[in-house]
């Protein structure tokens, strides 16, 4: 062994893991993969729905974890889905039964004044590593501005877990006084506040909340959003809007499985950021692909 080859075959190590050892020259040049954003569930009695919830199919942590290893995804940040409001349960069990894949972001009920005190126990007991609160639009959604949330906020502060917003993003403004008193709170908006394409001129919303380094984006729902066929270049544009205003360092990608499942294939949702958005560089790639989703939910990798 030459010592180029030595070197190139060294560099490549610390990814072997991740993309297996058969082609250690072939995972030099792949990315890590962190998924942003995913749902599961399952039909067990064990882990009942919410009154009123009827998923059709079961979208199980071992169905996923099946496809994020054919597609080489490394490790992926699990989000309570709504199917379950507030009770956790089935999430925090795949969290313990599968140790070291998935973070978990949990619900709690934004209209509870126990709320912080349940996100607590949540974190401490329960492995959790952030909340997600999804204000809406109309007048249901008001209380993302009431007296409940200051110290709601104040708790994710002080656990040190962030805070995950679907919110439309005619809210935003909303939550500004929330950044000015916890400054230290590290946000994650999801789905790029779903601003529509048609009205670029909402997205300036958003982009108003690049001025606070602790925000960050996911810009999954560019099938969404889209106009256009995959990969969504009218979506694209808005991408980049985004990382001229928040840089790559406070943008990440998000599958959104099994969402996105009916417009496109887990992975097509993968291929989608992985090889598109030209614009990008390299690094820039990278970061988007893996190093921002560890800076708000450190794997380790």
């Amino acid at each position: 062994m030459n010592r180029r080859h030595f070197i190139a075959q060294s560099l490549a190590l610390p990814f072997a893991d991740v993309f297996g050892s058969s082609d250690i020259s072939l995972a030099a040049t792949k990315p890590v993969l962190i998924d942003s954003h995913v749902h599961v569930w399952k039909h067990d009695p064990v882990f009942p729905f919410a009154p009123g919830a009827r998923p059709a199919e079961d979208a199980s942590a071992e169905t996923l974890l099946d496809l994020m290893k054919a597609n080489g995804v490394a490790r992926t940040v699990l989000i309570q889905v709504i199917h379950y409001r507030w009770d956790n349960s089935y999430l925090a069990a795949v969290l313990k039964r599968y140790p070291g894949s998935f973070a978990g972001v949990c619900r709690v009920d934004p209209t509870d004044a126990g709320a912080p005190d349940h996100l607590s126990r949540l974190t401490e007991e329960q492995g959790f590593r952030g909340v997600r609160l999804s204000p809406a639009a109309t007048a249901d959604g008001d209380w993302i501005r009431g007296p409940l949330m200051s110290p709601l906020w104040q708790r994710c502060s002080q656990l040190k877990v962030p805070m995950t917003l679907l919110t439309p993003v005619t809210r935003l403004p909303d939550i500004v006084p929330l950044l000015e008193r916890n400054s230290e709170l590290t946000v994650v908006i999801d789905h790029m506040a779903d601003s529509p394409l048609d009205e670029p001129n909402k997205l300036e919303l958003l982009l108003a909340l690049a001025r606070y380094p602790k925000v960050f984006v996911k810009i999954s729902h560019m099938w969404s959003l889209s106009r256009q066929t995959y990969p969504y270049p009218d979506a694209e544009v808005q991408v980049r809007r985004l990382y001229d205003s928040f840089g790559a360092g406070r943008l990440m990608w998000g599958t959104d499985w099994p969402v996105s499942l009916k417009e496109l294939s887990y992975e097509k949702a993968v291929a989608l950021f992985r090889d598109h958005l030209g614009f990008l560089a390299w690094e820039e790639r990278k970061q988007i692909l893996s190093k921002t989703v560890q800076k708000v939910w450190p794997f380790g990798l």
